[in-house]
């Protein structure tokens, strides 16, 4: 955190940046990460839900459950993601928000599976691991909202997990 927060602080300096969380598994890193950041910045937040795989002929949408309370037009905006996968959300974030007329846009990144980019010419900027194509809980990460209070990331086992359930 020190590290992505000293490096984010470098390359806004002077300026007081938004950082934008993805509800929920981006709550714990985002509290974490504003923590690490030595200068004023602002925090909001959206939530996402993704709809329609199977009857839209496998082509997921999106639909925004909250949308953001700031006005973001002219400020230097940082999308805080939990993990970052294929990249469609984050292309519908970035798509959505450069409506909104931002300086600009950048994106953080707790996890990071580029292998896995469905999306090209993503604004990630700042990564803190990248990992295998494993499933991880705790630290916000979930499995059908179970272990997201973790106070760490764990890697789970699915045939544990199943007979833990």
């Amino acid at each position: 955190m020190r590290e992505l927060g000293a490096e984010i602080a470098r390359d806004y300096a002077g300026r007081e940046p938004i950082l934008v969380g993805s509800l929920k598994a981006s709550l714990v890193f985002l509290a974490d990460l504003s923590r690490a950041i030595p200068m004023l910045h602002g925090l909001d937040f959206v939530e996402l839900a993704g709809y329609g795989s199977a009857q839209m002929g496998g082509h997921e949408q999106i639909r925004v459950l909250k949308d953001l309370d700031a006005d973001i037009g002219d400020r230097d905006v940082i999308i805080v993601e939990d993990v970052v996968d294929t990249g469609l959300t984050l292309h519908y974030l970035v798509r959505t928000f450069e409506l909104r007329k931002p300086r600009s846009i950048a994106a953080v990144t707790l996890l990071d599976r580029p292998y896995r980019r469905l999306v090209d010419d993503l604004p990630v900027r700042y990564v803190g691991f990248v990992v295998p194509d494993e499933l991880f809980v705790g630290y916000g990460f979930d499995l059908e909202e179970r272990w997201r209070q973790l106070p760490d990331l764990r890697l789970l086992h699915l045939d544990a997990a199943a007979a833990a359930s």
